[in-house]
């Protein structure tokens, strides 16, 4: 058993604990308060003067899928081949031992849980994966929810990596919702076919792997994880999920404030980000720190990522940070990398918050946590320690 004691906990959910104790077991939180007794047996972590957190969540990243350092040979994000491509799933292109920067950067920063999704070339990129941060031997034993979501994009990066460098389908955005809609419906037809099959086995079709992957996103099972800029191209996204009756998240939101009271009646969560990067491309143009706020104002589920291929991954409690400078309450703040990263990715029953019977996942520091001096101290994954600074 483990105990974490004298630590004001920010429990994210349940408010803040002065001074108290947290007590794990078998890789669980079994209780938390201020009138704990510990175990004699116990290994007792004294963080007296320290504040005692969840994990941080960073709900879209790229570390592992893109190797920070390495080059052509470890850019496996995205397959730009085929703008169809729903059967490809990140866990198989994703680097996870220890040398591997971008897991490294996340896991001293206290960034215990990530989403890795592949990149956005592709209308339909592929099947995204939830991961703790600590390495293991292969990325199988840190999988905490598989698939996490389906992979899709709008906007310039398909137009451009299909219509101007490839010259084929999709060079325009009606193409980019062309082809989805077109794939949803021949799922819609593949499953029809399936159910006809179980009473005629003569009837039953081929499997196809692409139909059986996005049969997924029409039961209902993962969300779609739209890849937009623009407010038009979210728009679009929406209108094609209800067409469908499918769910989904808006990821970058980068035009969030334009329509974000219509987001929110939608009932559409945003995971907004990258905030730390340049405008790299015309559809980025409007970024500002404002947005999370005027999303938080409207209603709209918020959690704020990084879209990291690397050492980025940590900006995130910066990114958070210079959310609240602009206006988002500094709960809010925190919640967005936190808990409600933790829903918007379906994990919230395991992570996202200090709560008797989540996982022990636990960042300890020594100051504000949106205070860009504060200092990671210690890192817990799982009930174990993983990192202590030096």
């Amino acid at each position: 058993m483990l105990a974490i004691k004298d630590g004001k906990i920010l429990t994210i959910t349940k408010g803040v604990i002065k001074r108290g104790t947290i007590l794990i077991e078998n890789g669980k939180i079994v209780a938390v308060g201020t009138d704990i007794k510990i175990p004699e047996a116990a290994e007792v972590i004294d963080a007296k003067g320290k504040i005692v957190m969840p994990g941080l969540i960073d709900a879209h990243c790229h570390i592992g899928i893109f190797e920070e350092t390495v080059g052509w040979f470890g850019s496996d994000g995205n397959e730009a081949t085929d703008p169809i491509t729903p059967h490809l799933r990140a866990i198989d292109a994703i680097k996870a031992n220890a040398d591997e920067k971008g897991l490294e950067a996340a896991l001293k920063t206290g960034v215990t849980t990530v989403q890795i999704l592949p990149g956005s070339a592709n209308v339909i990129g592929g099947m995204g994966v939830v991961i703790k941060t600590a390495p293991k031997v292969v990325v199988d034993e840190m999988v905490l929810k598989e698939p996490s979501g389906m992979k899709i994009a709008f906007g310039e990066n398909p137009r451009r990596v299909y219509g101007l460098e490839l010259k084929k389908t999709p060079s325009t955005r009606m193409g980019v919702a062309g082809l989805l809609r077109e794939w949803l419906q021949k799922t819609k037809n593949y499953m029809r076919k399936k159910e006809l099959g179980k009473e005629d086995p003569s009837k039953m079709p081929e499997i196809d792997l692409k139909l059986e992957a996005l049969e997924r996103v029409l039961r209902g099972e993962i969300p779609f994880r739209a890849h937009a800029h623009r407010a038009d191209d979210i728009a679009t996204a929406i209108r094609i999920a209800e067409e469908f009756n499918v769910k989904l998240s808006w990821e970058h939101a980068t035009e969030g404030h334009r329509i974000a009271s219509w987001i929110a009646k939608k009932g559409v969560p945003a995971v907004w980000g990258p905030s730390l990067l340049s405008r790299g491309k015309w559809e980025m143009r409007e970024l500002n720190f404002n947005t999370p706020r005027i999303l938080y104002e409207a209603g709209v589920k918020l959690a704020i990522q990084t879209d990291a291929v690397g050492q980025t991954i940590a900006f995130l409690p910066i990114c958070a940070a210079l959310a609240a400078k602009h206006g988002l309450p500094y709960e809010e703040a925190l919640k967005a990398i936190t808990i409600n990263a933790a829903e918007i990715l379906g994990v919230a029953d395991r992570v996202g918050s200090i709560e008797k019977g989540k996982d022990a996942d636990i960042r300890i520091i020594d100051g504000d946590p949106l205070d860009l001096k504060t200092r990671v101290e210690m890192v817990i994954i799982d009930g174990k320690v993983v990192y202590t600074r030096k």
